[in-house]
């Protein structure tokens, strides 16, 4: 006989884990479902050539673009999903995020929500996820119910300088907001592993830590890891989800519950509706526009290294600084841009994944003198842009590049901003 739930998450990560922790107290009979295991404790989460060279904590997993070629997916399948290994940066959106912008490529539609209704709910995720920042330092920030829950990361000497330099420009560098355990007493040790590895102390705000194990407290939430959830099963109407198909420990198992909450990930969640189709929905489910996996955006990025071969930048964490003045236009350019947002360190062991050709040596001399920087715009809904799941099982991303004009200029302009702030 299949168990039975009154709720199902699918998926443990930003979405999934924090539902579960806001209803651990519902008193509702909760079954959370992970693919993967808890990320393991251990000394690779800190080695550059583990994480990025080896790709130890990615599948072995292969998808395919619409040219037919290969790629391995930026996906992590541990309990608490991709915020295992985030950079810890939780900024709120912009009111105007929510409104129908007009960007050089197109329109960013509207939400159904604005800011304002959200914004009791930004202040609750920011007290779940130890947000650190202080508010009055970017200009393009939205109004705030209260303070932030912790005072801002401080700035490291260098990177202290750095503000210094983009304030004497005319710009607004501010404390980015920053999910780490750096309270009294916290497990953070500010170290140069942060951004895009485990936390091996769990210091780090992830859904695994700040929620799915608190969680499971809690006697009603149930948690199955290394669980694949196959396909969505409805009644004979097709009108209602009432089971699960599972494969945990080899077996195909069905689980029944009131409701479900399909949180795997833009990707997989196109994947598992599609999976789900039957003889009332025989394109997938929630498919009767045609629109699942469509439409699929991943923004326009840039990684920038601005290099003084004069001097050594000793920062060890370095993730503590935004420019937003592009945000919204930029000079002589009258739309959005986007956000230049410190990285964390980048180490030679880092950069060889993507130079493999370059001695290492050269490569450790660029990121001992380098600020290292991640220049962000938005890329716009298109519907050619879209996950498909071929007849053979095979997953097939679509996806061609928009709004390029503004990625380039804001590319330029953070390019300008180092210039200027004494780097060739």
């Amino acid at each position: 006989m299949a168990e039975q739930f009154d709720l199902v998450i699918i998926g443990t990560g930003a979405g999934g884990g924090t539902l579960a922790y806001a209803l651990r107290e519902s008193g509702l009979r909760i079954l959370l479902v992970e693919r993967g295991d808890f990320l393991p404790q251990e000394a690779q989460n800190w080695q550059p050539v583990e994480v990025f060279d080896h790709r130890r904590y990615k599948p072995d997993e292969t998808w395919y673009g619409a040219d037919g070629k290969p790629f391995h997916p930026g996906v992590h399948y541990f309990v608490g999903g991709n915020t295992k290994v985030y950079g810890a940066a939780l900024p709120r959106f912009r009111v105007q995020d929510f409104d129908a912008v007009e960007h050089e490529g197109g329109t960013s539609p509207a939400w159904p929500v604005t800011y304002n209704e959200l914004e009791p709910y930004y202040a609750r995720a920011e007290e779940i996820y130890a947000v650190h920042g202080t508010p009055g330092e970017d200009p393009t920030e939205p109004p705030r119910s209260g303070p932030f829950p912790f005072p801002e990361v401080p700035h490291e000497p260098y990177i202290e300088d750095l503000s210094e330099r983009l304030f004497k420009q005319g710009l607004h560098p501010f404390h980015y907001p920053m999910g780490i355990d750096l309270r009294d007493g916290g497990r953070c040790i500010r170290c140069k592993t942060c951004d895009g590895f485990p936390c091996q102390v769990l210091a780090k705000s992830e859904s695994d830590v700040n929620c799915v194990r608190p969680a499971l407290e809690s006697t009603s939430i149930t948690l199955w890891t290394n669980t694949l959830a196959h396909r969505l099963l409805t009644d004979d109407t097709g009108r209602r989800v009432v089971g699960v198909e599972l494969e945990r420990g080899g077996e195909r198992i069905t689980v029944n519950a009131d409701r479900f909450v399909v949180a795997c990930g833009a990707v997989n969640s196109a994947l598992l509706l599609m999976r789900s189709a039957n003889d009332k929905h025989p394109n997938g489910l929630a498919n009767s526009s045609g629109l699942l996996g469509r439409n699929y955006m991943v923004h326009n990025n840039t990684a920038l290294m601005a290099v003084d071969p004069l001097r050594r930048n000793a920062t060890v964490f370095q993730k503590t600084m935004a420019v937003n003045d592009f945000y919204f236009k930029g000079p002589n350019f009258a739309y959005p841009m986007g956000n230049i947002q410190l990285l964390g360190k980048l180490q030679a062991g880092m950069l060889t994944a993507a130079q493999p050709l370059v001695p290492k040596p050269i490569l450790q001399g660029m990121a001992d003198r380098s600020v290292d920087w991640w220049v962000m715009s938005e890329d716009l809904p298109d519907s050619y842009n879209r996950v498909e799941l071929a007849p053979n099982g095979k997953v097939i991303v679509h996806w061609k590049p928009n709004n390029l004009v503004a990625h380039h200029k804001l590319v330029e302009a953070a390019r300008k901003m180092m210039r200027d702030a004494g780097y060739p």
